[in-house]
């Protein structure tokens, strides 16, 4: 098949650093490639894919110039994919809401990933102007919000499986990786892992809107020994970052539609202690690939357990549930049958 990916422009694919979508992104174009199909990927200029790469803006707009306004870049991507929908036989888009207007008139068979949360306000108003465009949610409790859209599968992330070698050892201290916002938990877990007697390592960057809350509630606490940031960590040094825990803390509050991280962790031989929030329950099987839990004082509990759970195990159910190439089958599926319907 004739397949065209559409991708933000706010990261390359894939990402120099921080960027779960558009990670996911480059693995799904290069595992369908290597299934045989012709991938065009429509992206910023500085993305690296083994498709064809549409160059719609010349460089990721995070790490691009100062200034430049995201919403003229987006129009690029738009006219892009309308001077050329012809070329495809479907067209698969990462970028929400955008090009619907375009792709319900463009005559292609098409489909939509939603990334991102869906509870915000406006959105039902969205899926009733369009209540034919398929959607494809990235676990079952994201697409809760809008039970109305036409959701035609729920299809896990999932990641190659050679990305990440695993660690069997326990590790020597606990992990944070993502975001330093307030509803990603940093807070909850340097009070974890204080109370649990264990090193935390803190991999993430700080977005420029919470600089003020890192200022003030996470800084002081950052000692450099017990609680160390360490800053963002590119795909090299993820690996090591992972593999040497004794566990990755994901003490979320809100709805997470999925959390690459925990089968990165997975991936590593690394158990998942998580909260009970968004897609955790579908991600993180509880007492095997780690623990589920509701609130501090079990996350602390579940830190004492969590060296008596098999690191290979937890590498096992990584290749069994959330490899590449099962990821890239499942949406080849959902391609043919929206061809075939036309």
């Amino acid at each position: 098949m004739r397949i065209a990916q559409l991708a933000p422009l706010a990261e390359s694919v894939p990402p120099k650093l921080y960027g779960g979508t558009e990670r996911v992104i480059a693995w799904l174009v290069d595992q369908l490639v290597e299934l045989g199909h012709d991938v065009t990927l429509f992206a910023s200029g500085d993305s690296r894919t083994e498709g064809k790469l549409h160059a719609v803006w010349p460089r990721a707009l995070r790490l691009g110039r100062k200034g430049v306004d995201p919403n003229a870049a987006c129009a690029l991507l738009i006219e892009a994919i309308a001077e050329r929908a012809g070329e495809f036989d479907v067209i698969h888009s990462h970028v929400d809401w955008l090009p619907l207007p375009v792709l319900t008139r463009a005559g292609v068979p098409f489909l939509t990933t939603m990334h991102g949360r869906l509870d915000l306000p406006g959105l039902s108003g969205v899926i009733g102007a369009f209540p034919e465009a398929p959607f494809v949610s990235i676990s079952d409790n994201q697409r809760r919000p809008l039970p109305g859209a036409h959701w035609i599968a729920t299809i896990p992330h999932g990641l190659p499986k050679d990305l990440f070698g695993p660690s069997y050892e326990s590790g020597s201290y606990l992990a944070f990786l993502g975001r330093l916002t307030v509803e990603k938990g940093p807070e909850d877990a340097m009070r974890i892992a204080r109370a649990a007697g264990m090193p935390l390592r803190i991999a993430a960057k700080i977005p420029r809107a919470q600089t003020g809350y890192f200022k003030k509630k996470l800084e002081p606490e950052i000692d450099g020994e017990n609680i160390l940031l360490v800053g963002e960590v590119d795909e090299v040094r993820k690996q090591p970052f992972l593999a040497g825990a004794a566990a990755l803390l994901f003490p979320i509050d809100w709805p997470e539609p999925f959390g690459l991280v925990m089968i990165e962790a997975m991936a590593c031989g690394t158990p998942v202690i998580a909260y009970r929030s968004g897609s955790v329950p579908e991600v993180v099987e509880d007492g095997i690939t780690g623990f589920i839990v509701d609130g501090e004082e079990q996350a602390i509990r579940a830190v004492k357990e969590a060296a008596r759970l098999d690191r290979r195990r937890v590498r096992a159910r990584f290749e069994e549930r959330f490899g590449a190439s099962r990821m890239a089958r499942e949406y080849e599926s959902r391609y043919r049958e929206l061809v075939a319907r036309r």
